[in-house]
């Protein structure tokens, strides 16, 4: 799955962009249909094209630290953090001392990739609680072009595999974003806050139609703007200290919550 996913984008994103060409003239006058040029690579896909190619979801980035943490203690309430480089900075103990919260963060990773790790970096850790954090890099086209439907098939599938194996949910909202900062200029200008909303909207009315906890980490975080809070920030993206601090108790509610429903 993950060598045909891998294909796919390289078709997908690995062409340099042409200009269009004229149309051309079939029999009886009719123009032929315009094909859409193909987008050229961007920095960061250009960037990770090489690791792409040997390990498009980075599964070797836990593989060893999965191995050595074995099977959980009796007592342990084991909780998996899974998400992109907002979870994959975020020092858990530090936030939250003397849990058994696990970081499975990956710096960039979209929906498609998670999913492709979820087998290995959560289920097999046997957690009761995973906590997904995940859908800002998929409107950022991280990956490659993708629609929203397709990012909430993703969190469906994962959402599934937590259920079919006793995994309490948590799903949190994609966190906002600003442009208060030349810092955050270019992040902003790949994540729309219009399609920020429509992912959170899904996500809350999916949750509340299933199994799961919506966390909702946006409406703690956004101004009256509706951008990230200036000091939460120091790109416009990344939460800061202060915006962890801001999640953490959201978090550690939710969890609580979800644990004590199993």
């Amino acid at each position: 799955m993950a060598a045909a996913l891998f294909v796919f984008l390289l078709l997908r994103l690995a062409v340099p962009a042409q200009q269009p060409a004229p149309q051309l003239q079939e029999r009886g006058g009719a123009a032929a249909p315009h094909v859409e040029a193909v987008q050229p690579l961007n920095d960061f896909q250009r960037s990770q094209m090489e690791s792409w190619a040997h390990d498009f979801a980075d599964l070797h980035r836990y593989r060893a630290a999965n191995q050595e943490l074995g099977d959980p203690v009796s007592g342990e309430h084991r909780v998996v953090f899974f998400g992109d480089s907002i979870t994959d900075n975020w020092t858990l103990n530090q936030y939250f001392p003397d849990k058994h919260y696990i970081n499975r963060g990956i710096s960039g990773q979209t929906t498609s990739q998670m999913l492709l790790r979820f087998r290995q970096d959560v289920i097999h850790l046997d957690p009761d609680v995973v906590v997904i954090l995940a859908g800002t890099n998929d409107i950022a086209g991280n990956t490659g072009p993708i629609s929203i439907e397709d990012i909430e098939a993703n969190i469906t599938s994962m959402a599934e595999l937590a259920r079919a194996h006793d995994i309490a949910l948590v799903l949190a909202s994609v966190t906002p974003v600003n442009n208060y900062t030349p810092a955050s200029q270019r992040f902003f200008a790949d994540r729309p806050p219009s399609e920020i909303l429509r992912l959170n909207e899904w996500m809350k009315a999916y949750c509340a139609s299933t199994n799961c906890y919506y966390l909702d980490y946006f409406n703690a975080m956004v101004d009256g703007s509706g951008l990230m809070k200036h000091a939460l920030t120091e790109d416009g993206l990344h939460p800061n200290d202060a915006g962890y601090k801001i999640m953490a108790p959201l978090a550690e509610s939710a969890i609580d919550k979800r644990m004590a429903s199993r």
